[in-house]
């Protein structure tokens, strides 16, 4: 039961990662590799304040403000100096593994003994069950919880976030953006700035990417300068599975499924480890992941029988 909510709160956190990397490579068809760096930089900038005893809720707001600064300065490579999406993508993710390791001073912060989110959420647990219990039984099962208060708290952020998304996208603003990524030309000419679409949208996907990156960084209780390597194909991954899971084109349901997905796939890799997977296999079995969700869509497609032609 520990793993299956650990994996459930994990997935819930990278949800939020998948949602960013949704707006980016769905909503512009922006191959913006920058998510590999401000996943560590929202941590990054999170767990440095948290350790000079910032409120845990402010320094999760600045770590999101600091991965749109990234996908901002994304957006202005590509917009204003006319480089090309994913060099632009690449140069910003470079610089940040040097500005990560600035910002933290090393490798890797501890937060075992600081005061995070997920400290505040266990306080609240035990207070909630009385006599500040550590732990209770569901279903036949001992629950830490703290595992269980990060649970319901993570579900609650993403319910928020995937909303927030949702009546976003109902906007003119949102309208906008959407219809950006689908003919930039036509937006242009109906006297929209492509330029300043393309760089809101970068900033808001790499914001929620580093808001993913700072809370995942409270709940596991440390930092690492790598910890970003590869985050971008899971998010993609994330994205394509929750695609073929919901099987339409309508926002909401592709929000919701980018959340499933998440989910799902972390679900998936957990059950892989603790079947015996090779943890220095993680990365092999994510790309091979990626790779079945892109090609098995276009196989069934083929195998399905060709519907017969109705007589007249």
């Amino acid at each position: 039961m520990t793993l299956l909510i650990g994996a459930t709160t994990i997935g819930l956190i990278l949800a939020l990662l998948a949602l960013g990397v949704y707006l980016s490579y769905r909503i512009f068809n922006f191959p913006d590799i920058t998510a590999d760096g401000s996943i560590t930089l929202g941590a990054a900038v999170a767990s440095i304040l948290l350790v000079h005893h910032w409120s845990p809720m402010a320094a999760t707001l600045i770590g999101f403000l600091a991965g749109a600064a990234a996908g901002m300065l994304t957006g202005l490579l590509h917009t204003k100096f006319k480089i090309n999406a994913l060099l632009s993508g690449i140069l910003v993710m470079t610089a940040l593994y040097s500005v990560n390791l600035h910002v933290m001073g090393k490798s890797n912060i501890p937060l075992l003994n600081e005061s995070t989110l997920a400290n505040q959420a266990e306080s609240l647990a035990g207070s909630f069950l009385g006599g500040g219990k550590s732990e209770f039984l569901l279903a036949g099962w001992t629950v830490g919880s703290r595992d269980a208060a990060m649970l319901v708290g993570a579900t609650l952020m993403v319910l928020a976030v995937g909303l927030a998304l949702y009546l976003f996208f109902r906007t003119n603003l949102g309208t906008a953006m959407r219809a950006t990524g689908d003919n930039s030309q036509m937006i242009c000419a109906l006297g929209v700035s492509v330029d300043f679409i393309i760089i809101l949208g970068l900033a808001l996907s790499n914001g929620l990417i580093a808001l993913s990156g700072a809370l995942l960084a409270q709940y596991q209780g440390f930092v690492d300068v790598q910890m970003g390597i590869g985050m971008v194909v899971w998010g993609l991954a994330s994205v394509i599975i929750g695609e073929a899971l919901v099987g339409t084109n309508k926002i909401g349901l592709l929000i919701t499924g980018a959340v499933m997905g998440s989910v799902l796939f972390r679900l998936l890799v957990a059950i892989a480890l603790r079947w015996g997977l090779n943890p220095n296999d993680l990365k092999l079995i994510t790309a091979v992941f990626v790779f079945a969700a892109l090609v098995m869509p276009a196989v069934l497609r083929k195998l399905r029988p060709a519907a017969k032609p109705t007589a007249t």
